[in-house]
C-alpha cells in the first residue's frame, strides 16, 4: 500500500492533479485527525517554489565531500551571487542512485556512476538567483564548467569542475540541464520544499545557509599581558566566537617552525624575541568569512603604517613597545588557518567512561552525542573493573572517605571505556559532562550529560580525564600500550608537532599495567587476588605525579577545591554515611 501511494504521489508531483486522502480503519481517531490535518496542510504546499524565482538543483559529489571541500565550494557559490534556498547532506542508496540517473542507464559507465554516487555522502542544494534574473540554470552550468575535466581546465580554468574535478566521472558537481529536469530533481530530493521565510507549520525550518570558517589569532606576549581582556572584548564585539583558546610558552625552535617563511626578514630577530618573551594567547576564531574579517580587523602588518592609515585597527591600538613587530597575528588563507590551528591545537586523546548502571537508552544517547560533537571514537571496550584496577584507576582519591564506596560502585557492573580524539578533546568532553554534582550541573549546565542522566554525585553517569597527561596515564592503564598494537593514535599526526604534550605514550611504556578483563572474560575466570594484581600493576603514584609537565596538565583547580571541601567535612571516626556523599565526594 505504501509503495502504491508513493507511486501515485510521484505522478502528482510530475504531472499535476489532485491528491486523494488515504484512510485506514486500523488507525485511531486521534491519528486520523492528525493525518487529515497534515494532509490538509500538504494541499496548501502544491506550489514548491515561488513562480518568480527560477531555481536549479546542484549536487556536490561524494569525492569532493570526502576531501573536505564542501564549505569552500559553498562559499564560492555564494560569492558568485547565487542564493541557496535549501541544503541537505544525503547518502544515496544504490536504488536511489539508479533512479536518479536512469536517463543514463544506457551509458557504459552507468554502473560505475551508481557505485560512485552511492559510495558516500553528497550535499544537495537548491540554488536560485535574485529576482529579475531569469536563467539561473544556464548561469549555474556556466559556473560549473564543461562536463569533461580536461576541457574545463583548458577552456574554463576558473570553473568549479576545473578546480575540483579529477575526471569525467568524478567531475565534482552536478547541475540540472533544463527546467524540466530541475523540477524532477527537486521533487526527488525535496518533495515538500518551501523556501526560507514561508509558512513553518510543516516543521521545515531550513538549514544554515552560510558555512562558518575558522581562523587562528595570536596575541603576542606583550599585548596578552597588558591588553588581553580588551582585545577579547573587541573580538566578541566583532561577532567572532572563540572556539578554542590556550596560553602557551614557545621555544625559539617552535617559533622558527611556525614562521619558516619569515626567517630571512630583517625584523625576524625582534619577532623571535617577542614570541618567546612570555605566554602567547592562541585563539581559534569562528565566523562567516572569518579569515578575511579577522585580517580586516587587524589592519596593516606594519604598526607604524597601521597607526597612520587605520588608527582604529587592532594593530594600531595595541602596538606595544616593539614598534618593528605588531602584537597580533592572523592567518592569510583558509588552508593556512587550518595548518596553524593544528599547530597550536593538535588532536588530543581523552579517556571517557560511561559508568555502571547507566541504562542502555542513555548509553546510546551519550554515544550519539559524542559522535554529533565530532569526536572520533578511537577505541571502545566494555569492561568490568576488578577491585584492584578500580583502586588504581582512582588512586588520587585513595585517602578520601568515599573511596571504598566509589570503588564498590565502579566494580558493580560493566563500564564502557572510550578513547575520544579531537582538537581540545579533554576540555570539550569535560564541558559535555558538566559539573560532577548533578544538582550543580542542572543549575550551571542544564544541557550537560550529568544534568540529564546522573542520579547523584556518586552515580554521576560519566567520567573524563582532567588533563591530557591524566588521560594518557589512564588510557595506558585501561588499554595498555596501544601504540604498539595499532596506528590509530598516531595516524595522520605529525610526530614532531612542537606543541603536543611532552609526555607521550612512549614515555608510559615502562609503567607495568594490567589490562582489565572484559565482562565475558569474567564469567569464565576467577577474579585475581589483590597480591596478583598489585604485583602486575606496581604503579608508584609518586613516579607518575612527579613527572615534569606543563602548567594545566595536573589535576585542575576544580578537582583540588572539591577534594579540599571533602576533606573539611571528613568526620573523626572516618565513617561516611551514604546520604552524606552528596556533600563530600570529589570529581570521580
Amino acid at each position: 500500500m505504501v509503495v502504491e501511494e508513493l507511486a501515485k504521489e510521484k505522478l502528482v508531483l510530475e504531472q499535476g492533479g489532485e491528491r486523494s486522502v488515504v484512510k485506514d480503519d486500523g488507525l485511531t481517531k486521534a491519528e486520523e485527525e492528525e493525518e487529515e490535518d497534515v494532509e490538509g496542510h500538504q494541499n496548501n504546499e502544491d506550489v514548491l517554489v515561488p513562480a518568480d524565482r527560477p531555481y536549479t538543483v546542484a549536487i556536490i559529489k561524494p569525492d569532493v565531500v570526502a576531501h573536505g571541500k564542501t564549505n569552500e565550494i559553498i562559499l564560492k557559490i555564494q560569492d558568485a551571487g547565487f542564493e541557496i534556498l535549501a541544503h541537505e547532506e544525503r547518502t544515496l542508496s544504490v536504488s536511489e542512485a539508479q533512479e536518479f540517473y536512469q536517463h543514463r542507464a544506457h551509458e557504459p559507465y552507468f554502473e560505475d556512476l551508481v557505485r560512485f554516487m552511492s559510495g558516500g555522502p553528497s550535499h544537495v542544494l537548491v540554488i536560485s538567483k535574485p529576482e529579475g534574473y531569469d536563467d539561473v540554470i544556464q548561469a549555474w552550468r556556466e559556473f560549473l564548467g564543461p562536463v569533461d575535466i580536461e576541457e574545463a581546465k583548458r577552456e574554463r580554468p576558473e570553473s568549479l569542475r576545473a578546480q575540483y574535478g579529477t575526471e569525467t566521472l568524478f567531475n565534482a558537481l552536478h547541475g540540472s540541464s533544463d527546467t524540466e529536469q530541475a523540477s524532477r530533481e527537486l521533487a526527488f530530493f525535496f518533495p515538500n520544499f518551501r523556501p526560507a521565510g514561508s509558512d513553518r507549520r510543516s516543521g521545515h525550518t531550513g538549514p544554515e545557509l552560510e558555512p562558518v570558517e575558522r581562523t587562528l589569532a595570536l596575541v603576542r606576549p606583550d599585548a596578552a599581558r597588558e591588553n588581553r581582556e580588551e582585545i577579547l572584548a573587541r573580538i566578541h564585539e566583532a561577532g567572532f566566537t572563540v572556539a578554542m583558546q590556550k596560553e602557551v610558552m614557545l621555544t625559539e625552535e617552535q617559533v622558527c617552525h611556525f614562521y619558516p617563511h619569515l626567517q630571512h626578514e630583517s625584523y625576524f630577530p625582534a619577532l623571535l624575541a617577542s614570541m618567546t618573551s612570555g605566554p602567547v594567547l592562541a585563539l581559534a576564531l569562528a565566523k562567516q568569512s572569518a579569515v578575511q574579517h579577522w585580517r580586516d580587523l587587524l589592519g596593516p602588518q606594519d604598526p607604524t603604517q597601521a597607526k597612520q592609515e587605520q588608527p582604529a585597527c587592532l594593530r594600531a591600538q595595541f602596538a606595544g613597545e616593539r614598534e618593528s613587530v605588531n602584537q597580533l597575528h592572523g592567518s592569510r588563507s583558509l588552508e593556512e588557518a587550518e595548518q596553524e590551528i593544528n599547530f597550536f591545537f593538535p588532536k588530543e586523546h581523552t579517556l571517557a567512561v560511561i559508568k555502571p548502571d547507566t541504562v542502555e537508552e542513555h548509553r546510546e544517547e551519550i554515544l550519539g552525542e559524542i559522535q554529533a560533537r565530532h569526536f572520533a571514537i578511537t577505541r571502545l571496550q566494555e569492561t568490568v573493573l576488578s577491585r584492584e584496577l578500580a583502586e588504581e584507576f582512582y588512586k588520587e582519591h585513595r585517602d578520601k572517605p568515599f573511596f571504598s564506596q566509589l570503588v564498590d560502585y565502579m566494580c558493580r557492573g560493566p563500564c564502557m571505556m572510550l578513547i575520544l580524539t579531537k582538537e581540545n578533546a579533554v576540555e570539550e568532553w569535560r564541558a559535555m559532562m558538566g559539573p560532577s554534582d548533578p544538582s550543580k550541573a542542572r543549575e550551571m549546565a542544564p544541557g550537560s550529560l550529568r544534568a540529564r542522566f546522573a542520579k547523584d554525585i556518586l552515580e554521576n553517569t560519566v567520567h573524563g580525564s582532567s588533563s591530557e597527561h591524566h588521560a594518557q596515564e589512564k588510557i595506558h592503564l585501561i588499554f595498555g600500550d596501544i601504540s604498539s598494537e595499532s596506528e590509530i593514535i598516531s595516524a595522520g599526526e605529525d610526530e614532531s608537532c612542537p606543541l603536543e604534550a611532552d609526555e607521550s605514550f612512549a614515555e608510559l611504556r615502562n609503567l607495568q599495567t594490567s589490562r582489565s578483563p572484559s565482562f565475558s572474560d569474567l564469567r569464565n575466570q576467577t577474579e585475581p587476588s589483590r597480591e596478583e594484581v598489585g604485583s602486575s600493576i606496581n604503579l608508584d603514584p609518586e613516579a607518575t605525579e612527579s613527572q615534569s609537565v606543563s602548567p594545566g596538565l595536573n589535576m585542575d583547580s576544580s578537582e583540588q577545591q572539591e577534594a579540599q571541601e571533602m576533606d573539611s567535612v571528613h568526620n573523626e571516626d572516618h565513617q561516611t554515611p551514604t546520604s552524606d556523599l552528596q556533600d563530600q565526594i570529589s570529581e570521580s
